[in-house]
């Protein structure tokens, strides 16, 4: 596991929609990444609405949230239209990601071990430190949990942090501005 203080791992990972995400794209504000074992499985599916449902209390305060997991993009899409997510829900297949977070390890269903993702969230700062890790994560109430070490980490930075924020979280790709023919 990556501990408190640490620089937090790069990645460059797709999206459900095919975009590209590294770590370097959310320098300047803080970030949380969460990772989860399985598309639309019931503990995955709550933990992604709640997100969901707070997105808009995170983009407030110009935090960006990414979930992560194995599946692949073509799971990933369904997974994000089927529940409606509005936020990047990265594939990591290879693993990579996960074993440089340390979220994937030796599980055991029936007695028997198999590797998997230990549902793990981080909360990283503007400059790609690990402020905060939540390990096995409940469920329940977790998206609001996290809210609140966002905005403690907000404050702790300076006392107006939530009206001052550091930067915009990337939400879509920019579409290129139409020259104007003044421009030329």
């Amino acid at each position: 596991m990556i501990e408190i203080g640490d620089p937090a791992p790069d990645f460059n990972l797709h999206d459900q929609d095919g975009r590209a995400h590294c770590l370097g794209d959310y320098a300047g504000a803080p970030l949380v990444l969460y990772f989860y074992p399985k598309d639309d499985t019931k503990g995955c599916t709550d933990e992604a609405c709640q997100f969901r449902d707070a997105l808009p209390r995170f983009r407030k305060a110009d935090v960006a949230v990414l979930g992560v997991s194995p599946d692949d993009l073509a799971s990933h899409a369904a997974f994000a239209a089927k529940h409606k997510l509005s936020f990047p829900i990265l594939s990591n297949p290879t693993q990579d990601v996960l074993q440089a977070y340390g979220v994937w390890q030796t599980k055991s269903m029936f007695g028997r071990p198999y590797m998997g993702v230990v549902r793990t969230t981080y909360l990283i700062d503007a400059h790609g430190r690990v402020v905060r890790r939540w390990d096995n994560v409940e469920v329940p109430g977790h998206a609001d949990e996290v809210f609140e070490a966002v905005r403690d980490h907000l404050a702790a930075l300076a006392p107006d942090a939530e009206s001052k924020p550091l930067r915009r979280v990337p939400t879509k790709p920019s579409k290129p501005k139409k020259r104007s023919p003044r421009d030329h």
